[in-house]
């Protein structure tokens, strides 16, 4: 489905250099937007974005995808567009296009021809130095006196040798750094060459022998030339010519005209030698930039002059084969081949191929970059495709040129690909390309059919049945026997030819479809070959007679298992293609006599056809399996859904044409010969002998398996009639079949049902239940896992909806008449005595007659049970079993495996020794049925005075014929519905019997015979009432099995009980003694709840008991226990940065102090919150180490954690974690003395404090200079130390020596994280960086923005936050040496309500105080009062520099609404130090929580109040932050500051149509290319940036490593940590580091609620915003890292890419 190139048009523009006319419109345009068949004629058809927002077409049904250019927009192309060809912008020159005036009359005959002669002058010249192939010298008009010694040593590009190769080499070469040598890859790649060197001619051919000579062991070497300079500069200009021209002429089509008339003027050699002509056969010489410029030119001036393209598409069209030859020997791509213009002229049905697509064969460049791209330009324009297949024979040429290259052939002239090099296989690659040109030659079908054009197709066809010829019975297969196969044979030649042959065959069929004369011609054409291929196939093959029920035919011996037989044939299939359209266009019924209907000779179109579907059936057989996996890959191609429409379908088709022209039981015993059952059913006793002897139990389940094949077979040949042309249907009733069995299995998505390429989304479709009744369990198109799911799930809906659980055939629309005699198969002798036979078996039960099929279905429990019970309940034989159980273990994971094997008489009874299957059974009742629903139409539809001659109904009424008169079919129907062991089939012959007797009132509704209403009424309720009574007797039954089973287990849980009564008494103590310890606990939600200060609420010590998940050993929490750990991840984060550009400078010199507001880069640590001892935690650890270093180094990378960096999985979710967290009771608990009598004020505090400190810092000083030693005391006494203090004091730590290591490891872990340097336990900035943790994670909770800066900041440099956690957390090492009495608490109290102020006073500085007419008119209150006269206060110490004074109501607004994230972010860390649980008000969502979070954390609801409590200090401490230089900027407007509230940072906003997005990248050139357009944009969701991600052009340097643009962006963006969007792939890219990365699905969505990665579907994309918002989840909870590590962990192969290169 995705988008062809786009091609030209004379009214359109030119993608890269965009002209309308004389509009220069310059925008390029990679947006192209396609439609189905509403508005487009062909599905080449393109817009660009600018004219399809401008046209009609944009509430249509569309298609986008992305071009890299060099095609044309369709705006104004009246051939390309049923309606609304023009947009808005280009519908003003519609009157003067249709004038079509000659564009010259408008210049001067002076102007003309001086114009004509600078334009060939420039042309000519371009053209000749161009391709001058010499090295050395110029042309002689061109020569130079003086020839100077100065070479360049020139590289080329080729698409054989990689990246790393070139730079490896160069690096060799020239000496350079790796660098250098890339810039010259990426130059050389872009541009096709480079000059790797420059100096006389020795030292330049001394770097191209290094070149060759490095580049030349494996492959073809790249190619590097020695040319002087003068040549390269001459070359250089020419382009500049080139590229003026294209230029000029866009200012005037009459200048375009002109020039087209100097490039098209014959030269002296001929017609085949103009300008053009020798740029076109000289394409293969050039490199990728001189082919991209010239290409170009042609674009805007050949393919844009209607009168000029005709003249241009016919040189193209004669050159066709060599230019293809060129490509196919050229490494480059087709892109930067003319032959990729076909598709310009090709669809356009009127234009030398042959020599062009000979040149881009030989050719060493991409058919991108080759003059044979240049045929979708040409090709796809309907007017002269079709005047070229007329004049020019185009088919012809195309398809003969494509044979010449496929030049290997056996014996028999067929394909063979066996032998294939890897320059061969190359070759095959770009042959392939031809197969394009000609799919858009046909892509536009005729209206109108002239003589010329039915001639020129028929010659056309011919050619493609001789390639089809050569293929019928290509790559022969014969069944291994005895040793397996050696080597798997080739087998992907053949298969993606097929493949790409499938869309031109149905073309092929819809052009012959289009007239009745070329329908009937293709028809006689096909088969001729078809008898060429296969009419003696009798030849030496011994024909052999078949009888069956007295009748009989005559065939030939042939044995599939035996003989050679081929998947491929194509010419078969094409004539079944044919035969339908016959039927469907009733040409078969108009023109009999023309057609050779009475030549056909149905055994042999039935023969091949069917002896590939017994190959299938063999292979499901297992008879192929010595074969190796390329059968069992092409069985699965044939039916995949890429191949079956030309392959399997077709091949029913053709069985179906044959056996509607043959008798239906000669072509029956025909099967069964060639299935290799003839013998079964043939012979009358054959079942019984067969049973009776000793038989290898291979061949047993291959005879059930071939059974079951065949009848389904038979089933699929009379079932599937909806096909147009076969059955009595349109295409609407194929496509809604096809749907309805897709979502009988399961709810699919749209892409599911589409093309099933494996993804879902949200918008998923469902089977409605009025169409549960045209379900077909033996649907054509089930692989056998769909066929079971569907039946599993159709059984299930009927179980839920109470009804029988039969699955019958649905009721099936008529054969057209031309398949009619088909449905005689089902009533046919054969297929009775076969139907007889089967049922016999069933009937003929015994206690050994069950396979595999049960066993899946019934289930191994109840089948162990029910053949237990037949062996324990035979007299004559007791058999011997034995059970053995196997455990593995894996991680958390058990797997028990069963091994069940019993011994009878010497040898073992395996499952599959059996004669019949349930599924053979059913497929018999299925066949039944359908033939029961053909009757019951043909009734139900029979107009007057016509006899129906279906009557199976009499014949399965009969009884069998002597001499064995066996029972009827209806009465051995009539036993096995009360058979036990056909119970699931129960409803399904209940169902035939109740459609039998239907069938029969029918039948005697004319003569209204009671009794037999009767009789049939009576039977009917008789096998009701037995149906009701069995159930009644098995429900009765399984009531007292499960009765006796709730017994037993009720006495062994006594019996266990008994024998563990100890700890059962232990379990009911504990269960005891923890309720009454909650009874007697205080109801802590009655009271008011604060959590700190003098009215703290005591909390009563809770015991807090948890469970290792590693020993699953029960713990109880203590301080002098062993540790209990958490898994933690700590990473960098800039997810609440409001400054991404600064970062450190020097790590190891850097003071994490005082964090910023702007919280440029934060800490932060998550945990999954699993629970592990600290020993049980080390031993895994250590034994994780130990298997990484055991791996093998080559592996150790692929991993999605890094060991060396102290990374692991948690042991339970796999959580990706790289330290541990102790688990500890709240701090407070075992520090505090909570008691708040006598205890100082805020500025005593402060004032004691002070004291402590200034002491402590003495005594440091006096260490450091050695001073103190033995006059350590007299020094302290002359320091005068506040009274109680005690700084020699060193208290014990509470902490068992088990916690204080864990803490340690946290506490380095944050370290070496957060500062990205060593660990190093005795650094100081260890404790800080840890609290900084603490802090930023609590904001990010809380969503609120964090980070860090220098010391000695302004007040408006410092995060309040943070400073509070880090002061709360190390005050207790300062008041641990305090015996004056200050508790622990009032010193958290006065340090939370210091920076509470210090908080109020930066809001008040950093407000937005701008009057906006939301002045309240009441009178102000006490709180507006207070916080005015305290902003007065700052703008005494402030001056004038401060704004003025604004109302109290806007300053009290600003204060409250700024200070609620630090209240929360404080009432989450007093919570979790002090252990008070929160206030139940505080967890209610939607409400203001400012009076309840002051309440809770000792804050009075008017904060102004604390400044008026602490005057004193407050005005001191005010001056002083006032004073600081930094605070006057800002005030004066010198720099800024961060204003409070923070706002919670976001993702970048995303455009809602992803075509906006698509366009705005499409204009991204890359930084580092020279203007060149990056090939993969990608955009940063968290700042917005587009980066030019996977390229060597711009990889960085990033610790001594090349990374990509997206790697290196992550590091200052996001810390190491990015989200990124690829625009071209609709794809999310997840980053963390260099070696984690994933894909995530993208927050865009089509119109069926599905992602689109890859843009394949090309379905219009719009925003989810729930999406969008999941991902902007995962990044505020920092889950990024997370995801990547469940990616890896899911999908191995994410491993192994290497993300630092995106």
């Amino acid at each position: 489905m995705c988008v062809s190139a786009p091609r030209s048009d004379h009214r359109g523009w030119l993608f890269r250099g965009v002209y309308f006319y004389s509009l220069p419109a310059l925008n390029p345009v990679p947006l192209l937007v396609r439609w189905g068949g509403d508005c487009a004629v062909d599905p080449t058809c393109v817009l660009c974005m600018e004219c399809f927002l401008g046209s009609i077409h944009r509430d249509h049904r569309y298609r986008m995808t992305t071009s890299g250019g060099g095609g044309f927009c369709d705006c104004g192309d009246t051939e390309a567009w049923k309606e609304g060809p023009y947009c808005q912008k280009h519908e003003l020159n519609t009157s003067e296009i249709e004038e079509e005036e000659d564009p010259l009359v408008h210049l001067s005959e002076d102007v003309i021809a001086r114009t004509y002669n600078i334009f060939a002058l420039m042309f000519r010249y371009a053209v000749e130095i161009l391709t001058w192939e010499k090295e050395n010298e110029l042309p002689v008009d061109l020569e130079i006196v003086e020839k100077s010694d100065t070479y360049y040593c020139m590289l080329f590009n080729d698409e054989v040798h990689t990246y790393e190769q070139v730079i490896y080499t160069l690096q060799k070469a020239v000496n350079c750094s790796q660098k250098e040598a890339i810039g010259f890859a990426t130059t050389v790649d872009r541009d096709g060459r480079r000059s790797v060197r420059y100096g006389d001619f020795q030292y330049c051919e001394q770097a191209k022998s290094v070149i060759v000579r490095n580049t030349s062991r494996q492959t073809k070497p790249l190619k590097v030339q020695v040319m002087h300079s003068s040549i390269v500069a001459h070359q250089n200009f020419g382009l500049k010519l080139l590229s003026w021209l294209g230029s000029i002429i866009g200012y005037s089509d009459g200048l375009r005209r002109i020039l087209c008339q100097v490039g098209l003027q014959e030269g002296p050699d001929g017609e085949n030698f103009s300008l053009v002509d020798r740029l076109m056969l000289s394409d293969s010489k050039l490199w990728k930039g001189a082919r991209s410029m010239y290409h170009q030119l042609f674009m805007s001036s050949l393919l844009m002059d209607l009168k000029y393209k005709k003249q241009f598409a016919v040189r193209f069209a004669r050159n066709y084969q060599q230019l293809q030859r060129d490509f196919m020997e050229d490494d480059h791509e087709r892109a930067v081949s003319v032959t990729a213009l076909s598709v310009q002229f090709f669809t356009a049905p009127t234009l030398n191929y042959e020599r062009l697509q000979s040149d881009y064969v030989t050719d060493d460049h991409d058919r991108e970059f080759s003059i044979a791209d240049l045929s979708v330009q040409i090709f796809t324009v309907p007017s002269l495709a079709r005047m070229l297949i007329t004049e020019e024979n185009l088919m012809t040429i195309i398809i003969k040129t494509f044979m010449d290259h496929l030049k290997h052939r056996d014996t028999q002239g067929k394909f063979q690909f066996e032998r294939y090099t890897a320059l061969q296989a190359f070759k095959f690659k770009r042959v392939q390309s031809l197969i394009l040109d000609l799919k858009y030659v046909l892509i536009s079908k005729p209206t109108e059919w002239s003589d010329d054009l039915r001639q020129k197709f028929l010659e056309g066809f011919d050619a493609f049945l001789e390639l089809l010829k050569c293929m019928q019975g290509m790559d022969p297969i014969t069944r291994q026997v005895g040793q397996h196969i050696e080597t798997e044979p080739e087998w992907e030649a053949a298969f993606t030819l097929q493949m790409k042959l499938t869309h031109v065959i149905s073309m092929m069929q819809d052009w012959c479809a289009l007239d009745e004369k070329v329908l009937i011609e293709a028809y006689k054409k096909c088969l001729a070959v078809l008898m060429q291929c296969h009419g003696g196939f009798t030849d030496g093959e011994q024909p052999i007679t078949l009888s069956i029920c007295g009748h009989s035919v005559e065939t030939i011996r042939y044995c599939v298992s035996k003989e050679k037989v081929s998947i491929h044939l194509p010419v078969s299939r094409l004539l079944a293609g044919l035969h339908v359209l016959l039927s469907k266009s009733e040409v078969a019924y108009k023109f009999p006599e023309r057609l050779p209907l009475s030549e056909l000779s149905p055994p042999m179109l039935i023969e091949h056809p069917l002896r590939c579907l017994v190959l299938c059936a063999q292979v499901h057989a297992g008879m192929w399996r010595r074969n190796g996996f390329s059968l069992v890959n092409q069985i699965y191609y044939y039916h995949n859904v890429k191949c079956r429409r030309e392959m399997f379908d077709k091949d029913i088709v053709m069985l179906q044409t044959g056996v509607s022209m043959m008798d239906p039981n000669h072509f029956l015993m025909i099967m069964l010969s060639r299935f290799e059952l003839y013998q079964i059913f043939s012979t009358p006793d054959y079942g019984k002998r067969f049973s009776s002897e000793i038989t290898h139990k291979d061949v047993v389940q291959q005879n059930n398996t071939l059974i079951e094949e065949m009848l389904y077979l038979i089933i699929m040949l009379v079932g599937e009639r909806f096909s147009p042309g076969v059955g009595q249907v349109n295409a609407t009733d194929e496509t809604k079949r096809e749907i309805i069995h897709q979502l009988s299995i399961k709810p699919m998505a749209h892409s599911e049902l589409v093309k099933k390429p494996g993804l879902t989304g949200r918008g998923m479709y469902e089977l409605k239940p009025e169409c549960a009744k045209e379900f077909n369990l033996y649907f054509y198109h089930f692989s056998r896992a769909e066929q079971s799911k569907a039946e599993e799930a159709q059984r299930k809906s009927k179980r839920q909806n109470r009804e029988d659980t039969a699955l019958p055939p649905p009721v099936l629309p008529p054969f057209c008449p031309l398949f009619a005699s088909l449905v005689n198969i089902l009533q046919s002798d054969v297929m009775l005595c076969i139907m007889r036979t089967i049922l016999q078996w069933a009937v003929e039960h015994n206690g050994y007659a069950w396979s595999e099929s049960m066993l899946q279905r019934v289930g191994l429990k109840t089948f162990i049970i029910y053949m237990l019970m037949v062996f324990f309940l035979s007299k004559n034989n007791k058999p011997k079993y034995s059970c053995k159980y196997l455990y593995t273990e894996n991680r958390t994971k058990c797997t028990m495996r069963i091994l069940f094997v019993i011994s009878y008489k010497n040898m073992y009874l395996t499952f599959v020794l059996l004669k019949v299957t349930k599924h053979i059974v059913f497929e018999v009742l299925h066949l039944i049925g359908m033939a029961l629903q053909e009757e019951k139409q043909h009734l139900e539809n029979v107009m007057e005075e016509h006899v129906v001659t279906f009557t199976f109904t009499q014949k399965i009424s009969k009884p069998g014929e002597a001499p064995h008169n066996s029972p009827s079919i209806l009465a051995m129907l009539e036993t096995l519905q009360n058979a036990p062991y056909l119970e699931v089939h129960k409803d399904m012959i209940r169902w035939i019997l109740k459609t039998f007797n239907a069938i029969k009132k029918i039948r005697e509704s004319s003569s209204a015979s009671p009794v037999a209403e009767t009789e049939g009424t009576v039977m009917e309720e008789n096998l009701r009432d037995k149906d009701k009574a069995e159930r009644k007797r098995k429900a009765e039954i399984a009531r007292l099995r499960r009765e006796k089973i709730m017994a037993q287990m009720s006495e062994m849980q006594r019996h266990f009980i008994d024998e563990n009564k100890e700890l059962f008494q232990q379990t009911l103590e504990l269960d005891a003694s923890t309720s009454a310890v909650l009874e007697n606990s205080p109801m802590v939600s009655d009271m008011t709840l604060t959590a700190l200060g003098p009215a703290q609420t005591q909390v009563p010590e809770q015991r807090l008991f948890v469970t290792c998940i590693l020993c699953q050993e029960e713990q109880e929490v203590k301080v002098e226990s062993r540790a209990m750990v958490l898994a933690a991840f700590v990473q960098r984060s800039t997810v609440l940065s409001k400054n991404r550009s600064k970062f450190i400078q020097d790590p190891e010199k850097y003071d994490p102090l005082f964090m910023h507001p702007d919280l440029s880069c934060g800490t932060y640590t998550g945990s999954c919150g699993h629970v592990m001892h600290a020993h049980c935690w080390q031993r895994y650890f250590d034994s994780v180490q130990a298997k990484e270093q055991r791996r093998q180094q080559r592996l150790r990378l692929h991993t999605s954690y890094d060991v060396e960096n102290g990374e692991f999985l948690c042991p339970l979710c796999e959580c990706l974690s790289n330290t541990v967290i102790p688990l500890l009771l709240p701090p407070r608990n075992i520090f505090n003395r909570l008691n708040f009598s006598d205890q100082p004020s805020l500025t005593q505090w402060i004032r004691t404090i002070s004291q402590q400190i200034k002491a402590l810092q003495f005594l440091r000083k006096e260490e450091s200079t050695n001073i103190v030693s033995s006059k350590n005391s007299e020094n302290t006494d002359e320091l005068q130390l506040p009274e109680g203090f005690r700084p020699d004091f060193h208290p014990k730590n509470p902490y068992s020596e088990s916690i204080k290591e864990m803490l340690k490891t946290f506490g380095t872990a944050t370290y070496k994280v957060g500062l990205k340097v060593h660990p190093n336990e005795e650094d100081p900035r260890v404790p800080i960086m840890c609290w900084g943790s603490c802090a930023y994670t609590i904001q990010s909770i809380a969503l609120v923005p964090d980070d860090n800066y220098r010391d000695l900041p302004c007040i408006l440099d410092i995060d309040m936050f943070h400073l509070l956690v880090g002061l709360v957390l190390a005050f207790p090492a300062l008041q641990c040496q305090d015996f004056s009495g200050i508790s622990l608490g009032a010193g958290d109290i006065h340090i939370f309500h210091l920076v509470t102020m210090a908080h109020i006073v930066q809001i008040l500085l950093t407000s937005c105080t701008e009057e906006n007419g939301m002045d309240q008119e009441n009178p102000a209150g006490e709180e507006e009062l207070a916080v005015l006269a305290l902003y007065k206060s700052l703008h005494q110490c402030m001056g004038s520099s401060l704004k003025e004074i604004p109302s109290g109501w806007h300053l009290w607004r600003n204060v409250r609404t700024g200070i609620m994230p630090f209240l929360k972010c404080s009432a989450l860390f007093f919570h979790y130090l002090n252990g008070v649980p929160s206030p139940p008000e505080i967890q209610v969502s939607g409400t203001s929580h400012f009076e309840h979070l002051c309440n809770y954390l000792s804050l009075p609801n008017n904060l102004i109040c604390l400044f008026q409590e602490n005057g004193e200090i407050m005005k001191l401490l005010i001056e002083s932050w006032c004073h600081n230089i930094e605070v006057k900027r800002y005030a004066e407007g010198e720099r800024g500051a961060i204003r409070y509230p923070r706002e919670s940072n976001k993702l970048i906003d995303l455009p809602e149509d992803y075509s906006s997005l698509i366009n705005q990248a499409s204009n991204f050139l890359c930084p580092k290319s020279g203007g060149d357009k990056s090939r993969v944009p990608t955009l940063c969701l968290v700042c917005g940036t587009l980066l030019c991600s996977q390229s060597y052009c711009c990889q960085t340097d990033l610790e001594g490593e090349d990374v990509g643009a997206c790697t290196a962006h992550t590091y200052s963006c996001g810390s190491g940590v990015g989200i990124f969007l690829r625009v071209r792939e609709c794809q999310v890219l997840f980053l963390a580091g260099k070696t984690k990365g994933c894909f995530y699905s993208p927050p865009y969505l089509d119109d069926y609620g599905e992602t689109d990665q890859g843009l394949r579907r090309g379905n219009p994309l719009h925003l989810c915003t729930e999406r969008f918002r999941k991902i902007q989840k995962l990044w505020h909870q920092h889950s990024i890292t997370e995801e990547i590590g469940h990616a890896q962990e899911a999908n191995q192969t994410l491993v192994g890419i290497d993300w630092q290169h995106l």
